[in-house]
């Protein structure tokens, strides 16, 4: 009796560990959703690598593909592919033609389109960045958007901050709803100015000393 109480009692304590090792699938093979070796509502952790798309729950690890690596939950390390989606957070690199973060983002973005729909904390670099909510860090492209409050960096032809920047812009036209720092470049513009422009143009909502000059305007 005392026998089966013990062995009940192990198989107890080694079932759960046993399902918990399995959920944590290593390796993923896939040519294109559902052909793939780990079923889409699973996990990875470790590798993952996929002909034209692969889907999987959290990604921890490297992700390697020709087409899109998409994870519908969070991921951490790096994904590499055309098309590159996180839907929830993602921490680490994102490399491809368009990376996409749902959440919150850190780390370095790099393509043609980089977008997260939350906040960001790193870098992005691309033609289009693209930052939904509060930006930390530095953007470098042909456009860079911030529809929050930013602080650091962006340089690029058109940067665009619809709240409160604090930091260096630097481009051909610079646009923020605040600026506190330094816009540089052909057309500067803001709602509010604590800092310096130097243009061709530079206009100061505030009108604090004044609302428009030329060369050069400032607000401390």
């Amino acid at each position: 009796m005392k026998k089966i109480i013990v062995l009940a009692l192990l198989c107890l304590f080694v079932m759960p560990q046993f399902a918990k090792a399995q959920e944590e699938n290593f390796l993923q093979l896939a040519a294109f959703n559902p052909v793939q070796l780990v079923p889409e509502d699973e996990s990875i952790k470790g590798i993952s690598l996929n002909l034209l798309y692969a889907v999987n729950q959290d990604v921890y690890g490297l992700s390697l593909g020709i087409g899109v690596n998409r994870a519908t939950g969070d991921m951490g390390g790096v994904q590499i592919a055309l098309g590159n989606v996180v839907e929830g957070s993602a921490y680490g690199g994102q490399m491809g033609i368009v990376n996409y973060t749902g959440k919150r983002f850190v780390g370095a973005q790099y393509g043609m389109a980089n977008i997260v729909a939350g906040d960001m904390t790193g870098v992005q670099w691309g033609i289009v960045n693209w930052t939904e909510g509060f930006m930390h860090g530095v953007q470098y492209g042909t456009l860079n958007y911030s529809k929050g409050d930013a602080v650091g960096i962006d340089i690029g032809v058109v940067n665009f901050n619809g709240g409160s920047f604090r930091g260096f812009q630097g481009g051909i036209v610079n646009y923020s709803g605040e600026m506190h720092g330094l816009q540089l470049g052909l057309v500067n513009y803001t709602k509010s100015l604590d800092g310096l422009q130097i243009g061709l143009a530079n206009y100061n909502g505030n009108k604090d000393p004044m609302e428009f000059m030329v060369l050069a305007n400032w607000s401390f």
